[in-house]
């Protein structure tokens, strides 16, 4: 794979880079707002991918293995999201589990002060009775 020249051309909204690309021998002209290092990186990941599933099948086209390939990424996308939509619900249920746990502790502190308040009035009663008792 030949990485070509990129040239960096500003918008006024929005940087834009023009990566060229080869991928199994073609080029790609690409506009991203990517830097030109991570776009290079993403085309070795692919190339690599692809000419790993060429070796491995003989007689397969780089269509066909790029088909494979996409196919395979399509696969790991829909996992990782699924996986991700998992930890947002788990997180979501923690929050709302804490969230649960914080109203009753808030709950349990209200009864403790009115518990000690009632506590204090039984006290106080039971000392006035034991002075009307000894008077």
């Amino acid at each position: 794979m030949y990485y070509v020249n990129s040239n960096r051309k500003e918008n006024l909204i929005k940087m834009l880079n023009d990566v060229k690309v080869i991928i199994c021998g073609k080029e790609y002209k690409l506009k991203t707002s990517e830097s030109p290092n991570y776009v290079f990186a993403l085309a070795r990941a692919l190339e690599a991918k692809i000419n790993a599933t060429l070796n491995s099948k003989s007689g397969s086209s780089p269509y066909d293995a790029a088909i494979m390939v996409a196919l395979s990424l399509a696969d790991d996308l829909n996992k990782a999201n699924q996986h991700l939509d998992n930890i947002r619900n788990q997180t979501k249920e923690y929050v709302d589990e804490a969230g649960k746990s914080r109203i009753e502790l808030d709950s349990a502190l209200k009864e403790i002060e009115v518990l000690k308040s009632k506590n204090a009035q039984l006290e106080n009663a039971m000392k006035l009775k034991q002075l009307g008792d000894k008077l």
